[in-house]
């Protein structure tokens, strides 16, 4: 499946007949039962977003961000504004199901409509939605949209090199790791290698029934603890 041949006796890539450019992330409201993926909105999220982030005493979550940490509610709330904006990229805000906050924030970015290529980026958690069913399942469906709805060939992450819990995240939901691109970006005024990972579309079906094991109520206990890791349950 890596390549035909063609007339000449040449490698080429394996035709694709009925091929045709997908569609845009719409903005559709994307449901589960841990939390709620609503279209970011800065008057209807930032106050949840700046409450959830406070709780990161130390700031830890903007080391690796391009943006953040933020002056006051203000900035962060303008922030917000410009990030709701555009076809690229496409925010999100993670709602908790059970209280209705939002407690983080994702995208989809570098759209590639023509090519069937599509990035989630700009994943931001605070600690209440950091290693919680919820934090999961937001990616989870963020992934199925794009590959059950939108039909896109090739679903990507990247990270800085030395973000060591985003690897981990990656490879823990199902992603292959395709190679590190060195000094690909400055960011606050120092140097990013970029870990480069990937979902291609013929391997999601075993990552969807994977993660889907993992978060039926069956694998977790009257307390709420998993049965078995997502890492098994994709096995």
């Amino acid at each position: 499946m890596d390549h035909a041949t063609n007339h000449l006796g040449q490698p080429i890539g394996f035709a694709l007949p009925e091929w045709q450019k997908r569609p845009r992330p719409d903005r559709r409201i994307l449901e589960g039962r841990f939390t709620r993926l609503e279209p970011l909105d800065a008057a209807s999220h930032s106050d949840d977003l700046w409450q959830a982030f406070a709780t990161d005493i130390d700031g830890r979550s903007w080391t690796y961000m391009p943006f953040g940490p933020f002056a006051g509610q203000a900035a962060f709330a303008e922030f917000l504004a410009d990030m709701s904006r555009g076809d690229d990229p496409v925010y999100y805000a993670i709602l908790d199901r059970t209280t209705g906050r939002a407690l983080g924030i994702a995208s989809f970015m570098r759209i590639q409509p023509e090519h069937g290529v599509i990035e989630v980026g700009g994943i931001a958690y605070a600690p209440p939605l950091q290693r919680t069913p919820a934090a999961t399942e937001a990616m989870y469906l963020m992934m199925a949209h794009a590959f059950d709805d939108l039909g896109y060939r090739r679903y990507e992450w990247k990270c800085d090199a030395l973000n060591a819990p985003s690897r981990r995240a990656a490879a823990r939901l199902g992603f292959t790791h395709d190679g590190l691109f060195e000094q690909a970006i400055v960011y606050k005024g120092r140097n990013r290698d970029t870990a480069w990972f990937s979902i291609l579309d013929r391997n999601w079906p075993k990552v969807q029934r994977g993660v889907e094991a993992w978060l039926s109520p069956e694998n977790f206990d009257a307390g709420g603890n998993q049965r078995r890791s997502l890492v098994k349950c994709r096995a």
